[in-house]
């Protein structure tokens, strides 16, 4: 989250790249820090910008500038998970330097999960196969079952956090789970798979069941290693008018891999 403290003589710097939750690892990778125009500028200025008060980069002013807004980069070395302060000064020939407001913004570039390995694009061993009961595991999923729903758990992850989103996949239907709360950060997450999913996804003899997390900054686990079931024949057909259960995400899209 941003947040700009007591007003000073110039505004706070802004960071575009900064959601409302702060700085995701993609972020910091490339991260831009924007100053507005300010009262005096002038060709020759010179803008320092501080990064937890300590200097990060600077530009001076060139005429086709003066007026227009000033764009630095933060070299990737200063953005580390945690809360920063970022300032700016300007200083102007004939005049006492001149300080801006702070605007403090989180950092959190690990992701749910653990980093994959660049090796898999599009899953992360780190992550554990969904948990299911062992009769489901070794003849799948019956049509009694697909009626009344089924049982499965997503077990505690690496860097699990308040806020985190998971997306369950079965086959080609998919389900946002609620956001993880502060009381289930460390625990397994418990989740009953409804009829309207499995109904959804169909018969398959094959069918892949994963899931992947969003973190309240954007980052993205990429999938965990499938776990593959057999789905019986002769699944009930959807009710008519049945309304899907499925939500779109409240921020960013549902997991992929990027």
């Amino acid at each position: 989250m941003t947040h700009t403290a007591t007003p000073a003589m110039l505004t706070a710097p802004t960071l575009p790249q900064a959601n409302r939750h702060g700085i995701n690892a993609l972020s910091a990778s490339q991260l831009q820090v924007d100053i507005a125009p300010y009262p005096g500028m002038d060709e020759g200025d010179l803008i320092e910008l501080f990064w937890n008060n300590c200097f990060a980069a600077s530009r001076r002013v060139s005429a086709c500038k003066v007026g227009m807004q000033t764009h630095l980069r933060v070299p990737e070395s200063f953005v580390q998970d945690g809360l920063a302060q970022v300032h700016y000064q300007v200083m102007q020939v004939g005049r006492a330097p001149a300080r801006s407001a702070v605007t403090g913004v989180r950092v959190k570039t690990q992701c749910p999960g653990g980093q994959p390995s660049p090796l898999c694009s599009d899953e992360n061993q780190n992550l554990a196969p969904v948990s299911l009961p062992e009769t489901i595991r070794r003849y799948g999923v019956n049509p009694s079952q697909v009626r009344r729903g089924i049982p499965l758990t997503i077990e505690p992850y690496v860097n699990m956090a308040t806020g985190d989103a998971i997306t369950l996949r079965w086959g080609d239907a998919r389900m946002d789970l609620p956001r993880i709360q502060a009381k289930g950060v460390g625990l397994a997450v418990q989740v009953w798979v409804p009829s309207t999913l499995m109904v959804e996804a169909g018969d398959d003899c094959r069918l892949e069941v994963t899931y992947c997390i969003l973190d309240r900054v954007g980052n993205n686990s990429r999938w965990a290693p499938t776990r593959t079931l057999r789905i019986a024949a002769c699944a009930p057909s959807q009710p008519a008018g049945t309304t899907r259960i499925y939500q779109p995400r409240p921020f960013g899209s549902p997991c992929e891999p990027g």
